[in-house]
C-alpha cells in the first residue's frame, strides 16, 4: 500500500527528531511505498540537508514552518482573480466575499482559543456542554480555514491582518473567558497572531490534491500537533484514514517549554489552548493513535483521546551494535558508576554530583564517568562548565569524576561507554522515553533510576528506581548495587532479556506493519481516478499482486485473480497427497 508519512522537524533531515526511527520504518517495510510530506522548523535544519533516503520513499514534498515569505513557502497559490499579489511582498488579499468567510472561519477560532483559557490542560474533556461547543467552533473554524485556503489562498496575510487582531481582541475580552487573556494587549495579540500563522502553514499548503496525500491509502503522522494536520485534511478531503504516532506528546512538549519562554503570560497562554483544541481534534479523527509508552498514553487520554483508539507501540531500538557487551560476562568497573546522555539542566547532573559526594564518602575508590556531549548553543555550554566546577569543587580528588566524549581513545563508540562501568545512572528530573535505560539494558549492565516519565514501564522490575532530586536515595541505590555484584549480574541479565523483549526494531515493525493492515481493511473503499490503460479503479495505489514472485501475462489486469498454472503447487498440498 501507499503511506503518506507526516513529519515536523524530523525526517528526512539529517538533524530531524525520531530521524533514525522514520528510516528504520521505511526500510523495514519494503513491501510498502512511503510518500514523505515533511514541515521543517528552520535555515539551519534544512541547511544539513537530507539523511539518504531509501527505494521505498517514492516521493518527496517538504515546506518551511520558519519563513514569513510566502513565496519560498510552497503555498496554495490560486490562478484567480481573486486573489492578487501586493506590491512588495508576496502575501495575497481577499475580496469582499471572502474577508466574510475569514472572519466568520477565525471568530469561531479565536472564540473556542479564547474561551478553552484559564482551564486546566485536558479538563476541557470533563467540562460538558461549554467544551463540547468550544471543540465544535474549533473544528468548524479550522475546517473553514482549510478550505478558504484550498481555494482561495492568502490564509497567511489574513491571519496577520488588522481584521484577525480585532476578532481575536473581542473574543479576549467576552465573558467567561479567563483572567490571563483578558489582560491581553495588542502586542500579545500581535505575537499570538503571528505564532498562528506558523503553526497554521499546512492549512495553505499544495498537497491536497489527487497526486498528493489523495494519492495515498494511508496517513501516518510521526508526531501529534503541527505534524498530523495535513493527515486532518486528508481525511476531510480525501477519506485518507489517520495514525497518529507519538513519542512525545506535543501538548506535554508546548507545556513545558512555554514555562520559561520569554513571551508574556496571555501569549503562553492562548498558544497552549490552541495546542491542547488541536491534539483533541486530531485525536478525535485518528483511526489508531500509537503512543510509545503508558506515560505519553496517560497524556494523551488526559487531553480527550478515546482509550479504545489507544495502543502502545514501544520505539524500536537497534540491539545488534551491544550484543557483544550484552552477552560478555565483562562487569566494567565495579566501582565505577556511568552516566551517558546529552548534558543539560534536565538530566540533573547537579543532583547525581551531590548523590556521588555522600557514594565517595562511603566508597572511597568508587569513580564517576559522565559521558556525553553539551546540549546545542551557549546554554549547553555553561551548563557543562557549572557541572565541571561543582565536580571539582565536592569531589576534589583527582580521578573521582571525568567528562568525557563518545570517540575519544578511552570510549571510542556508545558500546564502550556502557561497558566503562559497573552501573549505569539516570538521574533526570524530566523524561520521556529514556533512550539510555534501555541501552545500558541491551547492554545487561544494572541500573539506577529517578521516577521520572516512562522509567518505571521500561525498567519493569529490572533495576533501581528512586525518587528525583534526592541526592540520599540515589545514594543509596548507587551503594547498594556497587557493594553487590551478585545482585548487580542478575538484574543486569533480567534487563537485557526485558529489552529484547520489548524495545527492539523487530517488534516495532511488526506492530506497524499489522496496524497498516488492520486499517486499511477497516477503511472504506476509495474509488481513485482512471489513470491511462486502466480498466477499473483499484482499492489500492499499489495492488497486493504486484508483490507475488513470477510472470504475470499481459493480458492478465493486475487487480484479476492468477490464472492457473501446473507449475504452482499450493503450499497446503504435501508430498503425501490425500482426499481433500
Amino acid at each position: 500500500m501507499r503511506i503518506g508519512l507526516l513529519t515536523d522537524g524530523g525526517y528526512p533531515y539529517a538533524t530531524g527528531e525520531s530521524r533514525l526511527w522514520c528510516d528504520r520504518l521505511v526500510r523495514g517495510l519494503a513491501q510498502h511505498e512511503f510518500d514523505l510530506f515533511a514541515l521543517s522548523r528552520s535555515a539551519e535544519q534544512e541547511a544539513q540537508g537530507w539523511v539518504r533516503l531509501p527505494d521505498e520513499v517514492g516521493s518527496v514534498r517538504t515546506a518551511p514552518l520558519w519563513t514569513t515569505d510566502e513565496e519560498t513557502l510552497g503555498l496554495h497559490v490560486p490562478r484567480g482573480a481573486l486573489a492578487r499579489l501586493l506590491t512588495g511582498g508576496g502575501a495575497r488579499t481577499y475580496a469582499r466575499r471572502e474577508r466574510r468567510l475569514f472572519a466568520a472561519h477565525f471568530t469561531d477560532l479565536a472564540a473556542a482559543v479564547c474561551g478553552a483559557a484559564g482551564r486546566e490542560p485536558g479538563a476541557r474533556a470533563h467540562d460538558g456542554a461549554d467544551a463540547r461547543l468550544a471543540d465544535e467552533r474549533f473544528t468548524r473554524g479550522l475546517y473553514g480555514l482549510a478550505e478558504l485556503a484550498a481555494e482561495h489562498g492568502g490564509l497567511p496575510a489574513a491571519l496577520r491582518s488588522e481584521t484577525a487582531v480585532r476578532i481575536l481582541e473581542a473574543a479576549c475580552r467576552a465573558p467567561g473567558t479567563g483572567r490571563t487573556v483578558q489582560t491581553a494587549t495588542v502586542s500579545d495579540l500581535l505575537a499570538f497572531t503571528a505564532g498562528l500563522d506558523r503553526v497554521l502553514r499546512p492549512l495553505s499548503l499544495d498537497w491536497y490534491d489527487e497526486d498528493g496525500l489523495g494519492a495515498v491509502d494511508l496517513c501516518h503522522a510521526t508526531a501529534g500537533g503541527v505534524a498530523a494536520l495535513p493527515g486532518l485534511l486528508a481525511k476531510r478531503f480525501f477519506g485518507v484514514p489517520l495514525l497518529v504516532t507519538e513519542h512525545a506528546v506535543r501538548v506535554r512538549a508546548h507545556y513545558l517549554a512555554s514555562g520559561g519562554a520569554p513571551v508574556r503570560a496571555p501569549v503562553r497562554a492562548l498558544l497552549a489552548h490552541f495546542h491542547g483544541l488541536l491534539a483533541s481534534e486530531v485525536y478525535r479523527q485518528a483511526a489508531l493513535i500509537t503512543p510509545g509508552n503508558t506515560h505519553a498514553r496517560r497524556w494523551q487520554e488526559r487531553c480527550g483521546a478515546d482509550p479504545a483508539k489507544l495502543r502502545t507501540v514501544y520505539p524500536g531500538m537497534e540491539s545488534a551494535r551491544f550484543a557483544a557487551l550484552g552477552e560478555s560476562e565483562d562487569d566494567g568497573g565495579p566501582d565505577t558508576l556511568v552516566w551517558v546522555g546529552r548534558i543539560e539542566p534536565a538530566k540533573d547532573l547537579v543532583a547525581l554530583l551531590h548523590a556521588f559526594a555522600e557514594v565517595r564518602l562511603a566508597e572511597p575508590e568508587a569513580r564517576l564517568r559522565i559521558i556525553g556531549a553539551p546540549a546545542p548553543g551557549p546554554a549547553g555550554a555553561a551548563y557543562l562548565a557549572r557541572c565541571r566546577t561543582l565536580a571539582a569543587q565536592l569531589l576534589p580528588d583527582e580521578g573521582a569524576v571525568s567528562f568525557e566524549e563518545i570517540g575519544g581513545p578511552e570510549v571510542p563508540d556508545l558500546a564502550q561507554a556502557y561497558a566503562a562501568g559497573g552501573v549505569v545512572v539516570l538521574s533526570s528530573v524530566v523524561e520521556g522515553f529514556p533512550i539510555s535505560l534501555v541501552e545500558a539494558m541491551f547492554c545487561g549492565r544494572a541500573t539506577v533510576s529517578t521516577d521520572v516519565g516512562a522509567v518505571v514501564e521500561v525498567i519493569g522490575g529490572t533495576g533501581l528506581v528512586v525518587p528525583p532530586r534526592n541526592n540520599r536515595a540515589l545514594a543509596d541505590a548507587c551503594l547498594a548495587l556497587l557493594r553487590d555484584p551478585e545482585r548487580r549480574a542478575r538484574l543486569g541479565a533480567a534487563a537485557r532479556a526485558r529489552a529484547l523483549e520489548l524495545f527492539t526494531v523487530e517488534q516495532n515493525l511488526a506492530a506497524f506493519h499489522g496496524i497498516y493492515l488492520e486499517l486499511i481493511a477497516r477503511a472504506p473503499l476509495r474509488e481513485r481516478p482512471l489513470a491511462a490503460g486502466d480498466d477499473g479503479p483499484r482499492p489500492f495505489a499499489t495492488p497486493p499482486e504486484a508483490h507475488v514472485l513470477g510472470h504475470w501475462p499481459d493480458s492478465v489486469p493486475p487487480s484479476s485473480p492468477a490464472p492457473e498454472r501446473a507449475d504452482r503447487t499450493p503450499s497446503w498440498a504435501g508430498a503425501g497427497g490425500g482426499d481433500a
